[in-house]
């Protein structure tokens, strides 16, 4: 069964897109071309846990709502949140959601990648899109 080996992402400015992923979420740096380019730029390899980030140095993309959620703790949203702010970085409000989902926090970095930090999971979007699902059904026949 195939799993995520990697993500890359562009960045104009490597060292400060390496230094978001090491003060915000612990990524250790296991990688840096400096001056030898092996792949299309010079790039930086970062370890977030058991994920390996690849940023590579290039042209910022556009803005989507294309993103990477990270799981974290309730209780570490402030202090994360705190965090986002004091690296300057733009909070965006998050959809509409029920508290049985978890909560999100959703910031972009500085070349327009957008990121989650989720306190949820699967498990629990889909516990409540089935409860929610049978609760409605079920005032739906009592109608």
């Amino acid at each position: 069964m195939p799993k995520i080996n990697h993500i890359t992402l562009i960045c104009k400015d490597l060292e400060k897109t390496a230094s978001l992923f090491r003060e915000l979420l612990g990524a250790e740096e296991v990688y840096s071309s400096e001056t030898k380019n092996f792949s299309l730029s010079k790039e930086k390899f970062l370890l977030v846990g058991e994920l390996w980030i690849a940023l590579m140095e290039g042209d910022p993309l556009p803005r989507s709502y294309n993103h990477i959620a990270f799981s974290v703790q309730e209780e570490e949203l402030p202090i994360l949140e705190e965090k986002i702010r004091s690296l300057n970085l733009e909070i965006r409000p998050g959809r509409q959601r029920n508290p049985r989902e978890g909560k999100s926090l959703y910031f972009y970095d500085y070349d327009n990648h957008l990121f989650e930090l989720h306190t949820g999971d699967l498990g629990s979007r889909l516990d409540y899109y089935r409860q929610y699902a049978q609760e409605n059904y079920s005032r739906t026949i009592s109608k």
